[in-house]
């Protein structure tokens, strides 16, 4: 459960920069008469949708992935925006009161029976509230109809049954108090400072979802009543439900459970709170001691409201927009690949803001503590670059393929979608009326219209983008020091200067077209072995190296790879590891054949592949990730970080000066900080410990010895063992197997890791670091020594875990009300040596770490001395089993589970005995491992404010 500053619109278009092509904003004037300006956008016809009479909708969609489970979710259009003066922080404190007592659910009765059923609180059933919204998450296994009915009583009583007793809002009070506590720090005070300004003139600027302190210790009882029922009706809600149960059922429950509720008689009009326009630019210049980061951020609100897309023209619009924001970071990118990056990372948008009704362009950047002013002058010079010569054509045809290839791609997987991502969808069409006419029309859509888009149109956007009235400047950053603040006049003189300054324009060079430029000699396949209970088959190259595979159908457009050998950073001496260790990480930055960066990215688009060489302390490895299609391109990448890694003393200045800026202030943040010195104090005898990657140790790497190791590491791939899993053409992937990997040198040097004799700190130990000024403080406690490695007490240790996170819960938060949250988690590692370890943790006020600390170590003495009850063991069970069953149809897990079989010497088909093994499980031989291992020494470190 928790609160979010923003709506699914800002976050969604973030989200897309990164990840996906989506619906952006629709201010373009059209440029052409190829498409009806009139003809609605259609809904997705696999999607059931209604409104009851009372006007509550529905939406509703039969999606079998994963196999008996449905995703269930209530969307309330109300958030804090609502909130009156004595309601600040309620819209929130209601969303946490729907788990502390409905109509059917006692106090506690929820979560306890939704955990009965492998529901788990906090990482499967969930909720949020945000300015205009609260949502609430619940999935429920399906193939069981009395699970199904009880998910649909929970949702109804979420809707209209909450009881909100005196004693249960008292008793919430100090966990919401918690969670405010949590957000506290200097990303918020600066936010408080900011938002004024970026918001200027709006109610949002004084509705955070948090609240305030003083109302959440304050507020009467019955303004919290006073919210729901005004709220929480009908005609503001949606009930929604995707997962493998037809159709009609689902209906009829809905039907069943939400179509009596009663709409109130006059309901309370529901506002809409806009955005104002303002002529002058606004600078908000903000610093903090604890600040870790320094960001420049300029917005170009509308001047008009956004509406929603409707017809066919104004969806064409979106992609147009998508187009340029993909370009404009395109270039963005390329800047922080210079020998002296103006950012460590530069986007730009057009989109949502944090008020529903108001889009703006943005641009973004993460820079050095001293850089922002250069930063934000280089992201007005990059726009106006555009506004002064456009986009060429080379990096607008890049743009198109990289956008079709991302839709091909959701397209071949429309119907391996997993529920809880097809259903967000829904959630944002209900709120901000996304259009959703379902992915196979997009695609379809998208490959008839991008041919017909012209880079002129493109180019036009930025003159309704870049204005000079509702304008907002943020810089926000450390306070430290013999660190000169940026002044206000100085960001006004940058933006006039920019304005009239005459820019060349920019330089698409071009590009080859293959990665390899020499093909290499192919190897053999000499050997061929298939597991048939796995389902998966290891060929040996002639080169000695080894490759798995697993042919799956989880995902018709996903190949998933990884690869190691054993050795790492463990074979360097101990000088020329801490030479080496912080410039590891750089290595590939140069790119590869001749090619840089830059140069890779160009002649990569419209593939999806990614490749990522590293050295790790035990081992080298390669990872990455791919389609069908692009597979061989997948494969030549991994040859030629084998043979020809390129050393390109610039790239790695680059690569330095980024995680300077990155890392730079990172100490600064109070919570960084306990975790650096408790690490510290644990390991810091290791003959090998480094510590922090300060600065200045940064600028200590050994580019050149980390250079040569790379290729020693990296020059038998005979010792190497690849697998792959994912929708597999197995002729294709021998294929390029003998030609890429076989071709390969092999020396059969069949290296082994060398094993420390370092082992961390042990017995008996009690540290208290102090850092910061919030009233936050931290808790963590460590029960872990030497042990004989034991598969079995493994898991038992794994779920003494999750017990123990249940009964944290239950005592600290529902019980103490003294935490947000608090968790547990055990294990017993194999390699490189055996090891226990059983990890306690949670933050709280400094008044209360004595108590919960007690608190919190008495549930470890029960697990010891009573051992865990039949109850709370099956809970555990359940969630296993369930999670399981979704494991087993993840590309992921699998990869995952060949590989780390392989690297720990474990037998691979010990996972097909998974649920007997679970079930196996007895309270007896839990207290067993929890007297062997919890009944000793601990280590405690406790983080103060100063």
């Amino acid at each position: 459960m928790n609160q979010k500053p923003s709506t699914f619109k800002m976050l969604s278009v973030i989200l897309i920069f990164f990840f996906s092509i989506g619906t952006f904003a629709q201010d373009v004037k059209m440029k052409t008469k190829d498409i009806s300006s009139t003809e609605k956008i259609p809904f997705n016809p696999e999607v059931k949708t209604g409104v009851l009479s009372n006007g509550l909708t529905y939406y509703i969609k039969n999606n079998g992935k994963p196999e008996n489970k449905v995703e269930l979710r209530l969307v309330v259009k109300a958030g804090s925006i609502l909130e009156d003066e004595d309601q600040l922080g309620l819209a929130h404190f209601m969303e946490h009161m729907n788990f502390n007592g409905t109509k059917n659910f006692k106090k506690n009765e929820l979560v306890d029976y939704l955990q009965s059923i492998g529901v788990k609180f906090g990482a499967h059933l969930n909720a949020y509230t945000s300015f205009d919204e609260t949502v609430y998450i619940l999935p429920i296994p399906s193939e069981d109809p009395e699970k199904l009915e009880k998910g649909f009583q929970i949702l109804e009583d979420w809707a209209h049954n909450a009881l909100l007793t005196d004693e249960e809002i008292d008793n919430e009070r100090g966990v919401v108090l918690e969670e405010y506590r949590l957000g506290q720090g200097a990303n918020e005070r600066m936010m408080q400072k900011y938002l004024p300004k970026m918001l200027y003139g709006s109610r949002y600027a004084e509705r955070l979802p948090i609240g305030t302190k003083e109302n959440l210790e304050n507020f009467k009882y019955e303004s919290l009543r006073r919210f729901y029922k005004d709220w929480y009706r009908p005609d503001l809600m949606s009930v929604m439900a995707v997962g493998d149960v037809d159709v009609a059922t689902l209906e009829a429950k809905i039907k069943e459970h939400f179509g009596n509720i009663k709409m109130p008689e006059n309901p309370k009009p529901r506002p809409e709170y806009d955005l104002p326009n303002h002529k002058e630019t606004f600078v908000a210049i903000e610093s903090d001691k604890e600040a870790s980061f320094s960001q420049v951020q300029v917005m170009f609100k509308d001047q008009e409201n956004s509406t929603p897309d409707k017809t066919l023209a104004q969806y064409r619009e979106s992609i147009v927009e998508g187009l340029f924001s993909q370009m404009l970071n395109n270039r963005l990118q390329e800047l922080t690949n210079n020998e002296k990056p103006p950012f460590v990372f530069g986007y730009s948008y057009h989109g949502g803001t944090y008020v529903k009704s108001k889009d703006a362009y943005q641009s973004v950047a993460m820079t050095k503590e001293d850089g922002q002013l250069n930063a934000f002058k280089t992201l007005l010079e990059e726009n106006q670059r555009v506004k002064q010569h456009g986009f060429f054509e080379g990096e607008f045809e890049r743009a198109k393929k990289d956008i079709l290839a991302r839709m091909e791609k959701s397209f071949k997987d429309k119907d391996k979608m997993e529920s809880n991502r097809v259903i967000g969808e829904y959630v944002r069409n209900f709120l901000a009326e996304e259009p959703m006419p379902g992915i196979e029309w997009e695609f379809n859509f998208y490959q008839k219209q991008l041919p017909t888009i012209s880079l002129s149109e493109v180019n036009a956007l930025v003159d309704d983008y870049i204005k000079d009235e509702n304008r907002v400047v943020i810089l926000t950053g450390p306070e430290k020091e013999g660190l000169t603040k940026v002044t206000e006049a100085q960001i006004k003189e940058v933006l006039n200067d920019v304005a009239n300054k005459k820019l060349e324009p920019y330089v698409d060079e071009e590009v080859a077209s293959s990665l390899i430029t020499t093909m290499p000699k192919a190897g053999t396949i000499t050997d061929y072995k298939t597991n048939d209970k796995l389902g998966t088959t290891t060929l040996t190259l002639s080169n000695g190296a080894k490759l798995t595979y697993k042919v799956t159908d989880f995902k018709n457009d996903e190949i998933l790879f990884d690869a190691f050998s054993y050795g790492g950073t463990s074979l360097y001496s101990i000088e020329d590891y801490k030479a080496t260790v912080n410039a590891n990480g750089g290595l590939s930055e140069a790119g590869i054949n001749g090619f840089d960066k830059t140069q890779m990215d160009k002649m990569m688009s419209g593939k999806i592949v990614r490749v990522r060489p590293s050295i790790g302390t035990y081992s080298e490895n390669i990872s990455g990730s791919t389609t069908p299609k692009d597979l061989e391109s997948l494969f030549q990448m991994v040859h030629l970080y084998f043979t020809a890694l390129n050393k390109d003393d610039k790239a790695f200045n680059s690569y330095l000066a980024k995680q300077k800026s990155f890392l730079g202030n990172m100490m600064s943040n109070p919570q960084t900080y306990f975790s650096v010195k408790m690490g510290e104090f644990m390991y810091g005898e290791n003959p090998r410990y480094t510590g922090f990657p300060t600065p200045e140790k940064m600028d200590e790497a050994d580019y050149d010895l980390a250079y040569k190791k790379y290729q020693e590491r990296f020059d038998d791939a005979g010792d190497f063992h690849f697998y792959f899993v994912g929708n597999i053409d197995e002729k294709k992937l021998v294929e390029f197997a003998s030609t890429y990997l076989a071709s390969l040198p092999g020396k059969n040097s069949n290296e082994m890791y060398k094993e420390s004799d370092f082992r961390p700190l042990t017995g008996q130990h009690e540290k208290i670091i102090k850092k910061g000024t919030d009233p936050k403080s931290s808790v963590r406690i460590t029960f872990h020594g030497p042990t004989n490695y034991d598969a079995k007490e493994d898991f038992a240790m794994e779920t003494l875990g999750e017990i123990l996170t249940i009964k944290l819960i239950e005592q600290l938060r529902e019980e103490e009300g003294g935490v947000y949250g608090a968790g547990s988690r055990g294990n017993i590692s194999k390699m490189p040596y055996g090891w226990y370890s059983f990890n306690i943790s949670f933050p709280c006020g400094p008044e209360n770490v004595d108590k919960l600390k007690k608190a919190a170590l008495a549930e470890v003495e029960k697990l010891v001395n009573e051992g865990p009850s039949q109850k709370d063991l099956d809970k555990v069970k359940e969630s296993y089993v369930l999670d399981h069953k979704e494991d087993l149809q993840q590309n992921r897990f699998w990869l995952r589970l060949l590989k780390n079989s392989d690297y720990q010497k474990n037998d691979p088909e010990k996972v097909l005995d998974f649920e007997k093994n679970v079930q196996s499980l007895t309270t007896e031989y839990l207290q067993e491992v929890a007297k062997k291992y919890l009944n000793g020494d601990y280590i405690v470190g406790i983080h103060n404010p100063e």
